[in-house]
C-alpha cells in the first residue's frame, strides 16, 4: 500500500471516527497534545486499524509513537 493511501485512510478515520478537526492533522502533529487523542481513542484506533488495514497493533508498540507521521510510518512498516 502506498504511503499516501495510508495517510489518507488514517486522516479519514481520525476525522470521521475520532472527530478531530481536519486542519489540526499535519505530519508533525503530536497525537496526544495536538490532536487530543487519549487512551480511549487509542483503543478505538486499534479496532479501526484492524478493520481498515487488516493488521494488529499492540498498545506497547504505540507507546513510542508521538506524531501523525510516525504513526503512518509504523503502519507502513506493519503492512510491509
Amino acid at each position: 500500500m502506498e504511503r499516501s493511501e495510508i495517510e489518507a485512510k488514517v486522516r479519514n478515520f481520525m476525522i470521521e471516527d475520532l472527530e478531530i478537526d481536519e486542519e489540526k492533522i499535519a505530519p508533525e502533529a503530536l497525537l496526544k497534545q495536538d490532536l487530543g487523542i487519549d487512551s480511549l481513542d487509542f483503543v478505538d484506533i486499534v479496532v479501526i486499524v484492524e478493520q481498515t488495514f487488516g493488521v494488529r497493533i499492540k498498545s506497547e508498540e504505540m507507546s513510542g509513537i508521538k506524531t501523525f507521521s510516525a504513526f503512518c510510518d509504523y503502519l507502513q512498516a506493519k503492512l510491509g
